[in-house]
């Protein structure tokens, strides 16, 4: 039998791995596949709504390092998963995306020799402010098999000089679950929870069975998530992220699942009760409640890398407000504007979108759902 451990470490980190745990079931008679939660993110009632959403089993391994500096849960990773590597002895190592688990985990397998396998390869923001692209740059140097979710990818690390023969051209993981929890998404209650969904008229003949269906094509809102430090660390762009964000809310209802940060931020600065009543502030949510949200929003505004991805798989309009994406796909052929910080420019393009004129999209190559499929048979064709 062949060992893989995968390790998770932020939120983001579980919708990739589900389907690839899923994907190794196939080969559960030659390949052992655990998973190690790291604890970088950690909120017990958040863990558990997503390892319930995604059907993922409890981890094998939790090594709890908590939040911290960069350098101090970057160190206490590797401390606590080399005990693991050095018990478990597994072939591989799997990782995804670009969280400090990510590079943590894999030069902990490296320098003990354990083959790395990197999901999410290739993508590139060219920011070198950004601690994710590090990361990324990093893990791709030292893996051994990287996995690539868009043509940049590939693009990027031939530009690198990593050898052809690493790399595996396989589509979006994310979207993966994406796919595969339709049905529970459209079964979630999340609208009608925020008072978003709209009110079938008595004489549409529609049946009760279907009445949820229905409810579900409102539309009305605007749904936005911002955390990164250039959007909400100081109090002047905080300031304006108010101001933008109550011009909106004159325009369609906001919806806001708002991050640690910055909420801690609105209320440490006294600007959070300066927020329009229209503007729904909530908890951070679970991954098919916010997959509702996502699939039936009129608008998203983020900052955040993987609901740009999923934004133009569904097909819903995205502004981005970055200065850079490691997602052209999103961009170049999905319905992804990457705006800038410049709240005046975000706010013209919001409006033109509600206003009616909306980005034309398309769903990139591979983006159907069998990512964790091919992953899961090179890895098998290798080990087996």
């Amino acid at each position: 039998m062949k060992k893989i451990i995968s390790v998770v470490g932020a939120r983001p980190n579980f919708m990739k791995v589900a389907p690839i745990h899923k994907a190794f079931k196939k080969y559960e008679d030659k390949i052992i596949h655990l998973i190690c939660h790291t604890g970088q993110h950690y909120d017990e009632k958040m863990s558990k709504v997503f390892f319930e959403d995604l059907e993922l089993p409890q981890p094998d391994f939790y090594l709890g390092v908590g939040s911290g500096s960069h350098a101090e849960q970057t160190a206490n990773v590797m401390i606590e998963f080399e005990k693991i590597l050095i018990n478990e002895k597994p072939d591989l190592v799997l990782v995804v995306g670009d969280v400090n688990s990510t590079i943590a985990c894999s030069l902990t397998a490296k320098k003990l020799h354990i083959k790395v396998v990197h999901v999410e390869a290739g993508l590139r923001s060219f920011d070198m402010e950004m601690p994710e692209e590090i990361n990324r740059i990093l893990t791709d140097r030292i893996s051994d098999f990287l996995f690539v979710t868009e043509k940049s990818g590939l693009e990027n690390l031939k530009n690198e000089g990593v050898d052809d023969s690493k790399v595996f051209f396989v589509g979006n993981v994310m979207i993966d679950s994406l796919v595969h929890y339709q049905p529970k998404i459209d079964k979630s209650n999340i609208l009608e929870y925020f008072k978003l969904a709209s009110v079938i008229p008595v004489n549409t003949g529609i049946s009760k069975e279907n009445s949820h269906v229905s409810r579900l094509t409102s539309h009305g809102y605007v749904l936005v998530t911002l955390h990164r430090p250039s959007n909400v660390d100081t109090k002047d762009s905080l300031e304006k992220l108010v101001n933008f964000l109550n011009i909106l809310a004159k325009e369609r209802k906001v919806v806001f699942p708002i991050h640690p940060r910055t909420k801690s931020n609105l209320e440490k600065y006294a600007l959070i009760q300066t927020l329009s009543d229209a503007i729904i502030l909530s908890e951070p949510i679970g991954y098919i409640d916010f997959q509702a949200l996502t699939k039936n929003a009129e608008l998203i505004v983020t900052d955040s890398g993987g609901i740009q991805e999923e934004s133009t798989y569904l097909g819903v309009q995205c502004i981005t407000l970055r200065t850079s994406t490691e997602r052209p796909s999103t961009v170049d052929v999905g319905t992804n504007q990457l705006i800038g910080i410049d709240l005046e420019k975000a706010e013209i393009a919001c409006l033109n979108v509600l206003a009616g004129n909306k980005k034309d999209g398309t769903i990139p190559e591979l983006w159907d759902g069998k990512a964790a499929e091919r992953i899961a048979e090179i890895l098998y064709n290798e080990l087996c």
